[in-house]
């Protein structure tokens, strides 16, 4: 029997993950790892600590599975996207990675946008600029750590750094490029129309492969920290959204899911290249050769719950993380739809779809004297499910979604949250057993660069079968639609107030 190992550098922990070519996932583990934050809406993390969490992991599922490092056919890598990563000439990160939910360079997409032009960039990159891509980050590189920024001799994302720990080679995939918003999403390659007006070295960047085409072989190195094989196939993997959708079988047009891990993430898969007229979705190319893909992400989705969670707590300490979220959504079942009247903006760490606004602050609207802990949990997760319909409805208006919607992450776990979502929504929702989708994703990645499988397809219809359906309560679609009609008005009604409150606390 030979197995495929995918491992997700998610935005806390290193996942790895054993997929047996029988198609049974035999073990996953995880391994933790800090995010500091320097500064407000600063993010930053050390890609020293995702090298040796990833290689722990990877030890830790070998051990627990009893499969040996010759055993493992092929890797995948898989990774938060978005983060600048630069290295100097001999591979070391010149400083920590600024991450996807940075909100810094916000100055630095205006001064992008005015140069560029709007429909310029929409054309070049399918995308408008975001303070979460590259190169709005290596711009405020450029003019703040100027020293730094002189060191840079490659450009990498998360799970790139891995690679090139594992093989010693520098490669990314297409549908993390475009994280760099200095690619073309539509001819799958770098724009050198874009390089050439910011004045971005070409040669910093890294192939883009198509995520099942293999980037390198494990070196002795890279062996000697993981217990891999030496000469172990490593494909080029994908960006943790897309690998997501691979891991959830979302690969035919129209199919949609909604993930909720740090941040949520409603994905679509589209036959074509397909843009928003201001940018305001990810237009992104898919894991898959001759596919593409729309995203709308809430910045603060799982965030929101687990700031709450560390700032409000438990009404009791649970022993595991685990338990602590169950405990939540416990209380959170002991409220009505709605919260009596309690509202949740989730825009903790600023805001992406459908509000790209680095300043959008979070909070509660609506509390009264009685309000307890069960309304404001309820709150806080109807909130980030209200922005997800956001999100959805932008997405339908440009692409339809069809059929049931498939939902993983930490929202897919709790039935509850489950139920919220359906109703919230107005979508059947289908869930797996697998809820670690980007880490399966990578590894059936890996199946296919092994030729185990044909292709992507042929993997995900192997695969990938719905354990659980949660249908939408009439009753419910209609009240929270009244609700939604106020928490849609609250971002514009707020704006001018939440940008004063960030000018004074900079």
């Amino acid at each position: 029997m030979a197995f495929y190992l995918g491992l997700d550098l998610s935005t806390t922990a290193a996942k790895a993950l054993l997929l047996a070519d029988s198609g049974d996932t035999i073990v996953s583990t995880a391994q933790p790892y800090p995010l500091q934050a320097p500064r407000p809406l600063w993010a930053e993390q050390n890609p020293e600590d995702w090298w040796r969490a990833g290689a722990a992991a990877i030890r830790d599922v070998l051990q627990q599975s009893g499969v040996r490092g010759e055993e493992v056919a092929a890797v995948g890598l898989t990774g938060h996207m978005f983060g600048l990563v630069g290295l100097d000439a001999a591979g070391m990160p010149v400083r920590p990675c600024i991450m996807w939910n940075d909100q810094r360079a916000g100055g630095e997409c205006e001064d992008i946008t005015r140069s560029v032009g709007l429909s310029n960039l929409i054309d070049l990159t399918a995308n408008c600029m975001l303070p979460g891509y590259v190169a709005p980050k290596l711009l405020w590189l450029r003019r703040h750590e100027p020293d730094a920024y002189a060191r840079i001799a490659h450009l990498v994302f998360a799970k790139d750094y891995i690679r090139y720990q594992l093989t010693g080679e520098l490669a990314t995939d297409v549908s993390d490029a475009a994280g760099m918003a200095l690619f073309d999403a539509a001819q799958r390659k770098w724009s050198a129309q874009l390089l050439r007006k910011l004045d971005i070295p070409a040669e910093w960047l890294p192939p883009a492969l198509e995520s099942h085409e293999v980037s390198g072989y494990v070196t002795e190195a890279g062996a000697a920290a993981t217990g891999l094989k030496p000469g172990t196939p490593v494909v080029a993997g994908a960006g943790d959204q897309p690998a997501q959708a691979v891991g959830s079988g979302i690969v035919e047009p129209g199919q949609a899911s909604v993930t909720i891990g740090t941040s949520g993430v409603v994905f679509v898969a589209t036959q074509s290249p397909v843009s928003h007229p201001q940018g305001l979705l990810h237009a992104f190319a898919h894991a898959i050769p001759h596919t593409w893909c729309l995203m709308g992400v809430v910045m603060s989705a799982g965030g929101s719950l687990k700031w709450y969670r560390d700032t409000v707590g438990c009404s009791q300490e649970p022993a595991e993380d685990a338990g602590s979220y169950d405990q939540l959504m416990a209380e959170a079942a002991e409220a009505p739809a709605g919260s009596d009247g309690l509202l949740f903006l989730p825009y903790l760490t600023g805001e992406r779809t459908p509000h790209v606004d680095p300043q959008a602050r979070g909070g509660w609207i609506g509390l009264t004297a009685r309000h307890n802990r069960s309304h404001m949990v309820r709150a806080v997760v109807e909130g980030i499910t209200f922005g997800l319909r956001d999100a959805l409805a932008m997405v339908e208006a440009l692409h339809g979604v069809s059929g049931p919607i498939l939902i993983s992450g930490g929202g897919a776990r709790s039935p509850v949250w489950r139920q919220i979502q359906a109703d919230i929504l107005g979508r059947e929702l289908l869930t797996l057993a697998e809820t670690e989708g980007a880490a399966l994703g990578a590894a059936m990645l890996a199946a296919v660069g092994a030729g185990h499988y044909v292709n992507v397809r042929e993997a995900t219809r192997d695969l990938i079968r719905p354990t659980g359906r949660t249908e939408p309560d009439a009753a419910r679609v209609s009240r929270y639609g009244e609700y939604y009609e106020v928490y849609r008005d609250l971002y514009e009604t707020l704006r001018q107030t939440n940008w004063a409150l960030a000018r004074l606390s900079a």
